[in-house]
């Protein structure tokens, strides 16, 4: 049986195990104090704009394509648009001579600048339309009835300007065929009159 002297030596030991304990304990819940506090300290540090814009820079001098791919992610696509062409008109100048036809190709193309709601197709029978091609317009050739009948009259000429109106009306999906008088070409005021003194035939398509 333990003397008096091993119990009290017992009761000291026990006694400083305790108070190590309790020191421990402190120490332990202290620094969980810190811990929290650090923790909210840095939420606080994540949520504040310096700390966004600080990280931000950073990664950006790491990887300089990083805002780029982040904006690219960030923008939702576009959904592809197709613009359909304008609609087409014919303009039919049988006869003119040149300075005639320059002149009729330079109002047409006026018209198409003041109301461009359409595009302009000029079928001459003129061999020197190739001299207007930086006019802007689309020219087309059909030679004259003359120079036609002469080398194949067993091809009239008329049924020539039928099939060649067709098949550009259907090629430029035009809406509409104006005749020009070559003796009076229209002028540009005559053009965006609502009634201009130009023989028309309007097909629909």
């Amino acid at each position: 049986m333990p003397d008096e002297d091993d119990m009290q030596s017992l009761v000291v030991r026990l006694r400083t195990i305790e108070q190590e304990r309790d020191a421990w304990r402190a120490r332990c819940d202290g620094l969980t104090g810190e811990r929290d506090e650090e923790r909210a300290t840095a939420r606080r540090l994540r949520g504040s704009g310096s700390y966004r814009l600080g990280r931000g820079l950073v990664t950006l001098a790491r990887d300089p394509m990083w805002l780029m791919r982040r904006a690219r992610r960030a923008v939702p696509p576009r959904r592809a648009t197709v613009k359909r062409p304008l609609p087409a008109r014919l303009y039919v100048a049988i006869g003119l001579d040149l300075p005639t036809l320059r002149e009729f190709v330079q109002t047409v193309r006026r018209l198409v600048l003041v109301v461009p709601d359409h595009r302009a197709v000029v079928l001459t029978d003129n061999p020197e339309f190739s001299l207007l091609r930086k006019a802007g317009l689309i020219l087309e050739y059909l030679p004259d009835r003359q120079t036609w009948e002469r080398h194949r009259p067993d091809h009239p000429w008329d049924v020539v300007l039928s099939e060649r109106l067709s098949r550009l009306y259907t090629e430029h999906g035009a809406t509409r065929v104006s005749f020009v008088d070559p003796e009076k070409p229209p002028t540009l005021p005559q053009m965006l009159d609502t009634t201009p003194p130009v023989r028309e035939s309007l097909q629909q398509s």
